[in-house]
């Protein structure tokens, strides 16, 4: 009898070391000593000006017509003027915008803020947390925030709000 439990302890171990796969898009920490795909970006395409005497004078450490600028090329593909975000500051047509907005304040430091609560809560939350099985960390670390989606659409169909159908609820 003693043996069957160990044999079954051994194999139930076993199974559970196998349980690794490909790193989850939710998973806090990456261990996997490779580079992040997310963050490598390729630069643009080199291109041959009409006349090489129009060449710009080389910036050593600056930049290169050739470097990314996400900024601007999110405004240009919105349809904006790129030169308005390269020139610095907030464009004059963007002024009221910005201004309505931040009518109650704003504070330059909330992202900072935010990454350090951010990174308090997931450092309370992983502390003496020891289990035997993988499990997403991102979820258990959020599950007091999480919204059940039945339970809000109930709430806003009572309220007589018009929402889109759902599936049934797993049980």
């Amino acid at each position: 009898m003693r043996r069957a439990h160990v044999l079954a302890s051994m194999t139930f171990l076993a199974l559970a070391a196998c349980g690794g796969g490909e790193p989850r898009l939710h998973e806090l920490r990456s261990f996997s000593g490779s580079p992040e795909e997310f963050a490598i970006v390729p630069n643009k395409p080199l291109e041959r000006p009409q006349n090489l005497s129009e060449l710009p004078a080389p910036t050593p450490g600056g930049a290169n017509r050739t470097d990314q600028t996400p900024q601007a090329d999110a405004v240009a593909a919105m349809g904006g003027n790129p030169a308005a975000i390269s020139a610095g500051g907030i464009p004059a047509s963007d002024g009221a915008l910005v201004q309505h907005a931040s009518r109650f304040g704003r504070d330059a430091t909330i992202r900072q803020e935010l990454a350090q609560a951010d990174a308090e809560f997931r450092q309370r939350k992983s502390r003496f947390s020891w289990q035997l099985l993988q499990e997403d960390k991102y979820n258990r670390a959020y599950s007091a925030q999480s919204l059940d989606a039945y339970e809000w659409l109930e709430r806003y169909r009572a309220a007589g709000a018009r929402t889109p159908s759902a599936p049934p609820p797993a049980r």
